[in-house]
């Protein structure tokens, strides 16, 4: 393992700020707002503003205050944050993101999980921290084809044992569940729980499946055909054509601000933009670090080789059994919201389950508090 420490050459920064600079906009259809994507005014402040004003040597001295390593696993590079409680008896807890996401998401939860005492909490709640990119995302390199779930969930595994962490519980949202949801599932003598902030249910196709759900279950479902509808086409952009999509992606990083900038509005607690619920530095961050490192085409192959385990789930199909207890949280407005008689059918192990009023599909981003006394409270079932 070598210590790692971004610093993204001053010839790049330059670069984007000419590439910014000299965008070449398309036109607009008058008062269609968000319906048909991000509006041209909003996006031009947007991109002023990071061209502008957004420090990025600001945002890299944060991210460069958490300890990073990388490592050789299966072949790829792994970059990773690995940041070490002072309380002796910490639970070691490893954290993954998902798309278009980033170890950059959990910077405001870093703290509080590792030294709660610091942060008016209980020493006994404590972890020992560990976050890795996902392999061609950021600073992880992506070797070859069949990169899958399982796969990074054996690499995820390694890395653990590499750390010396005999035991430990796996948290995450997004990409992050299903493979915290597979390290349960490959690794259940190490593996002594997994925690999700996004879990995905669906009916097996048996019309008795909807026999008594509630009004809020059953609007539920009908947000997961919203998706299909309406919300999906990235998804399906990156399960079958993630190659030609980066041409575009890599080389004009107004398209790459557009393609993520999106997400931030249709997934989270926002009102009106996406800066309704998380800040316009901490969305640039994530965008700088896709653009800085040429990571859109890479990052997408995730949903190609994810393409078939998706659509055999949707279609009712179950998910390998996981035996470990396992803890769901609900933020209200994620991309899915699960059912939790669906949940518990699939996953007998639910030892967890809150419900929040406010909070998105980013929740260390939109609600690291919560978050984190979610996470706290699971812990103490499995210490």
């Amino acid at each position: 393992m070598e210590e790692f420490r971004i610093d993204i050459p001053q010839p790049d920064v330059d670069d984007l700020r000419r590439r910014l600079a000299a965008t070449r906009w398309p036109g607009e259809l008058a008062g269609v707002g968000w319906e048909r994507g991000v509006p041209l005014a909003y996006l031009q402040e947007l991109t002023d503003y990071w061209a502008t004003t957004f420090d990025w040597r600001a945002a890299e001295a944060r991210l460069n205050q958490m300890p990073q390593f990388r490592t050789e696993i299966d072949g790829a590079t792994i970059h990773f944050v690995h940041v070490r409680s002072p309380e002796p008896d910490a639970m070691p807890l490893i954290l993954t993101h998902g798309w278009p996401g980033s170890f950059a998401e959990f910077t405001e939860i870093v703290g509080p999980l590792t030294d709660p005492r610091a942060h008016g909490g209980d020493p006994a709640d404590a972890c020992h921290v560990v976050i890795p990119s996902l392999p061609g995302y950021g600073f992880s390199t992506l070797p070859d084809t069949g990169w899958d779930v399982v796969r990074i969930a054996s690499a995820w595994m390694e890395l653990m044992r590499r750390l010396g962490y005999d035991r430990y519980v796996a948290q995450g949202g997004d990409a992050g569940s299903v493979i915290s949801q597979a390290l349960g599932t490959i690794d259940p003598t190490h593996c002594a729980g997994v925690h999700v902030n996004m879990l995905m249910t669906f009916p097996s196709g048996d019309p008795a499946d909807l026999a008594g759900l509630s009004e809020r279950d059953m609007a539920r479902l009908g947000r997961l055909r919203e998706f299909d509808e309406h919300l999906s086409g990235y998804m399906k952009i990156q399960q079958t054509r993630p190659q030609t999509l980066a041409y575009a992606l890599t080389d004009s990083p107004v398209g790459q601000l557009a393609w993520i900038v999106e997400k931030f509005r249709e997934w989270t607690d926002s009102e009106k933009v996406p800066e309704d619920a998380v800040s316009r530095d901490d969305i640039l961050t994530l965008v700088s670090l896709y653009w800085f490192t040429a990571t859109a085409g890479t990052s997408a192959q995730f949903y190609y080789e994810g393409a078939g385990a998706v659509k055999a789930a949707a279609a009712g199909a179950a998910p390998p059994p996981i035996t470990v207890p396992v803890g769901v949280a609900v933020f209200p407005k994620d991309i899915f919201l699960p059912v939790r008689r669906f949940a518990e059918a699939h996953i007998p192990t639910i030892a967890w389950w809150s419900e929040f009023d406010r909070g998105g599909h980013f929740a260390a981003l939109e609600q690291p508090g919560p978050l984190v006394d979610d996470v706290r409270a699971f812990l103490r079932l499995v210490r």
